[in-house]
This record gives C-alpha cells, structure tokens and sequence, in this order.
C-alpha cells in the first residue's frame, strides 16, 4: 500500500510536468521551447553551463544532476547541503541582482531565476543567454518550482526518482514514530529582520511535516498565502507546541530570539519547561527544493525519534 501511495504521488507531480512542457521547436532540434513567467524561450536540449539567480533553482538543478556553473546564494553562512557543491560553482553573491557583467564573462548557455528577481534585468539577461522565469509566490511554491526546473533542464525521469526517494524517506520517518509511539504537537518560529514568523501547514517545512503526519499547533495547521504569519511578541503562546524548532537569520535576528528568552511569557511554553527546545538551520528550513527538504527529514529523525536530544 505505501508502495502504491508513492507511486501515485509521484505520478501526479510528473503529470503536472507533462501539461506544462511545451512542444519541441520544429526548426531547431538543439533547443525546445518553454513557456514561462515572461514568456516562451528556446532551452538548449542538453545545457552545459547553466546559470541559477535563486537558492531554489539552485538547489533543484543539483537535486536533478546538474551543477550550475555560478549562482547566488542567499547568506555568507551557506547551510551544509549545498555548502558540499560549492567548491565547483561561482558565487554570484547573496544579493538577487548580480553584476551583469560578471554573468556574461562566464558564457552560460542557460539561465534560470524567479519572476519577481529577474524581471527588472530580464532584457539584459536574454542577450546573454535564453533566460526563463518561474512565478514565485513563497515557500508553498517549492513543489511547483521544483517541477519548473525539471522542465527546463528535461530531467523527467531524474525527477521521478527524487520524488521517489523523499516520499521514501517519508514513510520511514512515519513508521519510527509510529514504532515509536511518540506523536508531539511540533511548532516551528523563525526571526528575521525584527518580526517573529512562523511556517504554516503550506510553507516549505509545513508541508514535509503535513506529509509525515506531524501534529502541529493551531495556527500552523492551516493554510494561508505565503505559508508564513508575523505575530507580535504579545502573541508567543501561538508557538507553542510540545516541541519548538527555533531558527534565526543571523546574528541580528538572533539576539531577537535570546530577548524573547526573557520575556515571561517563553517560560510558560510547554516545550520550554521540557527542554524540547531545539535550534535549527534558518537556510536549510526555508530552503526550498528536494534537498534541504531531505536535511529537515534529517532534523526531524533526530529530535523527534529521539526525544531526548539535547536542546
């Protein structure tokens, strides 16, 4: 029966690949033609020096065998599973809109960004080499991304086995818990830029944990755009659960997360006073694509099947 859920899942995000993928151009059989966020661009059938403006594509080419020859990443600190890829690759910084210049000197043959980054420079791009955009509306859209590069890049069946490996992994986590018996409430909250997040039921994390099964506080167990809600410090209670993944986008937002260790009401959260408090890697939480969803599988094997880590 779990064999058969895979496969059903699997089948369902190659199904959405196949009504998507645009018909091969007729008159040039080194490219084919894509349809996208700004348009309908020729992508070479076999690209090898591929360029990605954001940490999900780039994570997604690699998931499906291709190393970009440059990309942005998004923080100084790279979390550990593309920080294994990076000696082979160009950093093209961690702002968005990377030197035009220094794209072009290094000759791609393919470049692949998200809607709202690219735009601006999308003209420009395109006469460096044929450019595609993916809509991007947050994390909750980390599937459908996903599917986007395997259209661009025409790495269907790599994918079918990507899909296959997370939902593999998926029902094993499900089966140590259930072996296990162990089923907390798990909340997640992040900081960034002053304001306390948490990911709902349809953000990147949310939605691994909605495949596993995994009990979550009220307000994290439904779905809004985005999947991501600001609360105000007022507000605290609503991160609690029986375990607390906590995660800080650098040092700023980590001395907001240490003031919010004072405030009274973060004595009075259940995971608190069991000490199932436990820091996680902001860029791999929120990183979405197949392989930081495999490093949060990780994290949630770690200190959900053994509650006794230490926090």
């Amino acid at each position: 029966m779990v064999g058969a859920l895979i496969a059903a899942l699997i089948q369902s995000c190659i199904s959405s690949i196949d009504r998507t993928t645009a018909t091969p151009a007729a008159l040039d059989p080194n490219c084919r033609m894509v349809r996208h966020a700004l348009g309908v661009t020729c992508v070479p059938t076999q690209p090898q020096r591929v360029i990605t403006l954001s940490v999900p594509s780039l994570g997604n080419a690699l998931a499906l065998g291709v190393t970009p020859v440059a990309s942005i990443i998004y923080s100084d600190n790279p979390p550990e599973y593309l920080a294994q890829h990076l000696d082979s690759i160009q950093i093209l910084g961690n702002q968005e809109q990377p030197s035009l210049e220094k794209i072009a000197s290094l000759k791609p043959d393919l470049i692949i960004g998200l809607k709202y980054s690219i735009q601006p420079i999308y003209s420009q791009l395109t006469r460096i080499a044929p450019t595609v955009a993916d809509h991007w509306t947050g994390y909750s859209s980390w599937r459908r991304h996903f599917d986007f590069v395997t259209i661009v890049l025409g790495r269907t069946d790599l994918a079918q086995q990507v899909w296959r490996r997370y939902y593999q992994r998926i029902e094993s986590l499900k089966a140590t818990l259930q072996k296990s018996g162990h089923y907390p409430e798990v909340s997640f909250a992040h900081t960034c830029c002053g304001t306390i997040d948490v990911d709902v039921v349809n953000s990147f994390n949310g939605s691994i944990m909605a495949d596993v099964g995994i009990r979550r506080p009220t307000l994290q167990a439904v779905p809004v755009d985005g999947g991501l809600v600001r609360l105000s410090r007022e507000r605290l209670m609503d991160i609690d659960g029986d375990v607390l993944f906590v995660a800080a986008n650098g040092p700023e937002a980590a001395q907001t997360i240490t003031k919010l260790k004072h405030n009274p009401l973060w004595q009075e959260l259940r995971a608190v006073q069991s000490g199932h408090v436990y820091p996680v890697h902001y860029p791999t939480w929120r990183g979405g694509n197949p392989l930081a969803a495999d490093a949060v599988i990780d994290d949630l094997f770690t200190y959900l099947t053994n509650p006794e880590s230490p926090s």
